[in-house]
């Protein structure tokens, strides 16, 4: 139990540094396509390698369709989307809004279940969401007597950033639970890096870029964003559980604050640091009732 809580808060911790990386690319002249091709570049060699290695070692995963790689493949289009829209969130906005935007898929969500599977929310559900937009407006400093000059663009970007990763989360367990961890990582991430470089050509392998200073920023994109989090989390899930895992990924939302701050000299004011306690308290208090309840289920499995 106590590896799958430290995996999993590492990996959302993990997530939650690639705002200020994209961040400190942008500020080296490095572009969009730049910062989201490389990422899915270098991730997409990792990973492959890693099947690789598993592969020559003799670990097959069996009864693997063509069909269920292509659901996979077709699945990953979204994370690549998500990429796409939050880095042009960040380019747009400070990297302490763009994760409060992106934290938005935690009613989105909510919302798309509703009306896609005609699932209603639990009245937890609701508080958590309604606690969630207090938040996000005390985070926004919407209450500071001025309204911030946020760019509407950016705004935009990062809640279409929020819908995609709700349509990911949404469909991600529809196939290839079969699967090794790598290898449904590596074929959501074959998916990504199609749609990435079909919209942005990977350019950066022929005009100089990567010796400029892009490589650095590639690989470190490619390992936090695309590597560690998805491996992390498929090891790290199964031993935790839902909810707690619900929980231990909020850990991106302060980490990505902090760094905003410590880092990029972002200034954060003491609302937006309440906004982000309350927040994480909406997460924490709406999976507290699943979590006691799947912990009384194993009680009674084993008595």
């Amino acid at each position: 139990m106590f590896r799958g809580i430290l995996l999993v808060f590492l990996g959302a911790c993990s997530f939650g540094i690639l705002s200020t990386f994209v961040k400190l690319a942008y500020q080296e002249g490095f572009s969009l396509g730049d910062v989201t091709g490389t990422q899915v570049f270098f991730g997409f060699i990792i990973l492959w390698g890693i099947v690789l290695v598993r592969h020559l070692m003799g670990r097959r995963t069996p009864g693997v369709t063509t069909m269920d790689k292509l659901k996979l493949v077709a699945m990953g289009t979204s994370t690549g989307m998500v990429s796409i829209f939050y880095y042009k969130c960040v380019q747009a906005v400070p990297a302490s809004i763009a994760i409060l935007l992106l934290m938005q898929f935690t009613w989105i969500s909510l919302l798309l279940e509703a009306v896609i599977r005609r699932k209603m929310p639990q009245p937890s559900q609701v508080i958590m969401v309604l606690l969630v937009l207090l938040g996000t407006a005390m985070a926004g400093r919407l209450f500071s007597g001025a309204i911030p000059d946020f760019d509407l663009a950016g705004i935009g970007y990062g809640l279409l950033a929020a819908v995609c990763y709700s349509v990911f989360l949404m469909i991600n367990g529809a196939a290839g639970n079969h699967l090794h961890p790598t290898t449904k990582s590596a074929l959501l991430l074959t998916g990504s890096t199609i749609l990435v470089l079909s919209i942005f050509p990977p350019v950066f392998l022929f005009n100089g870029a990567l010796g400029d200073g892009l490589l650095k920023w590639g690989l470190l994109l490619g390992v936090f964003g695309t590597v560690i989090p998805p491996l992390f989390f498929a090891y790290g899930i199964p031993k935790t559980g839902l909810a707690l895992s619900a929980i231990l990924s909020s850990a991106e939302l302060p980490v990505a604050v902090a760094m905003s701050y410590l880092v990029l000299q972002e200034e954060v004011w003491t609302v937006q640091w309440l906004g982000v306690a309350l927040i994480l308290l909406a997460i924490v208090v709406s999976n507290l009732n699943r979590l006691y309840r799947s912990q009384k289920n194993k009680k009674l499995a084993t008595a």
